[in-house]
């Protein structure tokens, strides 16, 4: 088996599960073969966003066919 990573970063005015929730139904509804998700950093936009946004930036994982 060969897997291929990717990074995704998932956004969300509530929560930060919210915004993996986001990345991971994002990588669910794109990619085959998604066998796991690891989260990497998560962080708050404050500046540019009307109110705050929660990032939380994963890398997906998922195998090769």
């Amino acid at each position: 088996m060969v897997f291929k990573k990717i990074t995704l970063i998932g956004t969300s005015e509530e929560s930060f599960d919210a915004a993996v929730d986001d990345a991971i139904d994002r990588a669910d509804a794109t990619l085959d073969n998604v066998c796991w998700v690891e989260v990497e950093e998560m962080g708050v936009e404050l500046d540019t966003a009307d109110d705050r946004e929660y990032q939380a930036e994963v890398e997906v994982a998922f195998e090769l066919e």
